[in-house]
């Protein structure tokens, strides 16, 4: 078949993102014709030029993202009056608060502003192929007062009628960069209308051009997302205005949903972005979860050779930056040297960024500090436990050779998403101690060590668990990379999408007649999996005329889109209160008695408790993926002791009968969480409650009401007091799907998985 790849700063340049697994699965389906469509990001990636390709790839046609020239195009009134419309509607929309309707369910007005939505961006696609273009008419002034009309609308959100001329010239010009792709040239018939299959590789802007392409053409659409643009917004965009960044979280949003609803095939990398696509609207049955294909081949040496690691020794691999909380790190290896004096800590990674830059030199103080240079003998020069070190030099000259190094691998991070570095921690036959945060445990599977992140005396004891047993890490370093070998492998995501290919197709009716030279039929024009419509074929027996555009598969489906807009918080970094607060029943009845207006308003601080239970429990990681159970058992759980740091009324103590002393012990917290309920029970992560509590209005100056440093902070706190359990994650895809996922993740030999423990 003829596959029309799509990616946005990756494949087929030298450079950037998903460029690896994209030649990786290009190379691995030589029987499949692909088209390239590049949407670059700089100038420099341009420059840089591209991979060699493989003869399977038959056209390669890029456009850059990074800027575009004024097409010249000038509008007569009619399309003036056309865009007006279209664009006026579309702004609208991410301007747009609650229903004004009374009688309409959250269900219906969501659904009505994801059609509201569509039909806007598909107008001014059609505005676009009709006029040569959306440039100028998108950077014009009118564009401008359009979108300050939307956002002084009755009904609007708080923060878009808080916008400023600068945050309304911000938006627009975002606005304008994430409707380029509408201006493209690509959507003829001998562009991606020729292809039988469009692959998207990420949401976002690569996601537009094969909505088009269904549209237009009937082309079916696959859309692999290992990170979701969504989420990538919210960590992303930390220096503009609380209006910007809430406008544009609507836009990705909005995108998001009419991408899920539109395609055949959704194939998240990871369980975690899974379910933050369940939270952007995308149905159960068209998710296949396809874990990335990562080269285990120069890992091998490593793997088959543990005897090189030297035991003493904790490794650390990734991008510094606050996110990866290497202060928590420092200061848990400052607890793991008072029972193991003799272990060392090897930080390997470069800086991300002037930020990364920052913070690596503010964890080489903290190191320096925390650990004053040690020597053997009062012969012998001292040496600091703590080493910064980068791939390529004298010391770890291979990727490789880093994880090769120790005998324990550690993730710290508070914000992560699919850990690459824990894979190939599990190629290299590591044991490894991670904090449950993204797929992290879907990845480990058993395998390795968890503990709640932000919490330094748990990561202490995790690693100290595995320093002092040598047969329990080489076990579970063997079982590690029994997994890895069987999950995350190139040949399982070829393999996968070969499936999914072929299953696409075979769901899509024939939909054109390709001509020879001479004006027959050209036999073989379509793939042999495409099927002839007719009541024999398709289950709603519907007919479709043969070269005929097929009608839309179903009605729009009723999408539960997020309602609050956000962003990510600066300061992710920095060891804020160690230990994940804990509180009995969240939601009791007592609670409502509590709730005092002003309990949050209060600048004296008066009524918050203490910082909450110290929660120093260290677990395996026994919960499977959750599309693949475990292919190993899990290790015993290991207690850890507690300390109460602080006191919160519980169901068991006694209501106070006068005012001034309930309103002494009252919980803010607990009366904030009442406060946005439906925020905190559908949260995928505290990152999720952190924007949307932002969306509402609240900063870091009023997190700190609540003795915490940051809105992140906060939600940390309020998304760990939500009571979870094992119902209220989704199911396994084999179970909510009607055709098992061809990913090659289950294994006859796992053992049951057991429940998520918090």
């Amino acid at each position: 078949m003829r596959i029309g790849l799509i990616a946005e700063g990756g494949y087929p340049y030298v450079s950037g993102d998903a460029r690896l697994w994209c030649d990786r699965l290009v190379r691995g389906l030589g029987q499949h014709e692909f088209d390239i469509y590049a949407l670059s990001r700089s100038e420099r990636q341009e420059d840089e030029g591209w991979i060699p390709l493989p003869s399977q790839v038959s056209r390669v046609r890029t456009a850059p993202l990074w800027a575009a020239e004024d097409d010249g195009v000038v509008y007569g009134r009619r399309a003036r009056r056309r865009f007006a419309d279209c664009y006026g509607e579309l702004v609208a929309v991410l301007c747009a608060g609650a229903t004004t309707d009374a009688s309409a369910t959250p269900e219906d007005a969501s659904a009505t502003e994801a059609d509201r939505f569509g039909n806007a961006l598909y107008g001014l696609a059609e505005l676009a192929r009709d006029e040569g273009g959306l440039v100028g008419a998108l950077r014009s002034e009118s564009a401008v007062r359009t979108l300050e009309r939307a956002c002084r609308a009755r009904g609007a959100l708080r923060t878009a009628r808080e916008a400023r001329v600068p945050d309304l010239l911000a938006v627009a010009a975002h606005l304008e960069r994430a409707l380029r792709p509408l201006s493209l040239d690509w959507y003829e018939d001998d562009g991606l209308g020729s292809v039988d299959l469009c692959h998207a590789t990420s949401g976002g802007a690569a996601a537009l051009p094969a909505l088009l392409a269904r549209h237009f053409h009937g082309v079916p659409l696959v859309l692999t997302e290992y990170g979701v643009r969504l989420r990538t917004h919210y960590l992303a965009e930390t220096d503009s205005s609380p209006t910007v960044r809430s406008l544009l979280a609507a836009l990705h949003g909005r995108l998001a949903a009419e991408s899920y609803a539109r395609a055949a095939l959704i194939t998240p990398g990871n369980g975690h972005a899974r379910r933050w696509q369940e939270r952007c609207g995308a149905e159960r049955a068209k998710l296949r979860t396809v874990y990335p294909g990562m080269d285990a081949d120069r890992f091998a040496e490593a793997g088959e050779g543990p005897e090189r690691s030297d035991p003493d020794t904790l490794v650390w691999v990734g991008r510094v930056e606050p996110a990866k909380d290497l202060v928590s790190l420092l200061h848990a290896f400052a607890e793991v040297r008072k029972e193991e004096p003799k272990t060392r800590l090897r930080i390997v990674g470069t800086a991300a960024g002037t930020e990364g830059a920052a913070y690596l030199g503010h964890c080489k103080v903290l190191a320096a500090q925390l650990f004053p240079d040690e020597a053997e003998g009062p012969h012998t020069v001292g040496r600091n436990p703590v080493t910064f070190e980068e791939i390529g030099g004298p010391e770890v000259p291979a990727l490789a050779d880093a994880y090769a190094s120790g005998a324990v691998v550690v993730l710290s991070s508070v914000v992560e998403g699919f850990p690459i570095g824990l894979v190939e921690a599990m190629f290299c036959g590591r044991a490894t101690v991670s904090t449950d945060v993204g797929a992290v445990v879907e990845v480990i599977g058993g395998t390795g060590l968890v503990v709640p992140p932000r919490n330094p005396r748990a990561l202490a004891e995790a690693c100290v668990a595995l320093l002092s047993d040598p047969e329990r890490r080489e076990r579970l370093g063997a079982a590690a990379r029994a997994r890895a070998l069987e999950l995350f492998t190139v040949e399982q995501n070829v393999a996968a999408f070969h499936g999914i290919y072929l299953e696409t197709v075979s769901r899509t009716p024939v939909r054109r007649v390709v001509l020879d030279d001479s004006g027959a039929p050209l036999p073989f024009a379509v793939p042999a999996e495409a099927h002839v419509p007719g009541r024999w074929t398709d289950r709603t027996a519907r007919l479709v005329a043969r070269g005929a555009l097929p009608a839309a598969r179903s009605p729009r489906t009723r999408h539960r889109t997020a309602r609050d807009g956000g962003s990510a918080m600066n300061g992710l970094g920095g060891l804020d209160r160690p230990g994940a607060p804990t509180s009995p029943g969240a939601w009791d009845e007592r609670s409502e008695e509590w709730l005092t207006p002003d309990a949050y308003a209060r600048d004296d601080g008066a009524g918050v408790s203490g910082p909450g239970t110290d929660v120093a429990a260290v677990t395996d990681a026994r919960e499977g993926a959750a599309d693949a159970p475990p292919t190993t058992t899990a290790d015993a759980r290991i207690p850890a002791p507690t300390r109460t740091t602080g006191t919160r009324p519980t169901p068991s103590d006694p209501l106070p009968t006068s005012t001034p002393s309930r309103r002494a012990g009252a919980d803010p917290v607990k009366a904030l969480m009442h406060r946005h309920r439906d925020l905190c029970e559908r949260a995928v992560d505290p990152l999720d409650i952190a924007a949307g509590l932002e969306a509402h209005g609240i900063t870091d100056r009023t997190a700190s009401r609540f003795l915490h440093r940051d809105v992140f902070s906060l939600a940390e706190e309020m998304y760990a007091r939500v009571p979870r359990d094992a119902e209220s994650r989704p199911s396994a895809p084999t179970l909510d799907t009607p055709a098992p996922e061809p990913t090659g993740s289950s294994s006859p030999s796992s053992p049951e998985p057991c429940a998520r423990r918090r």
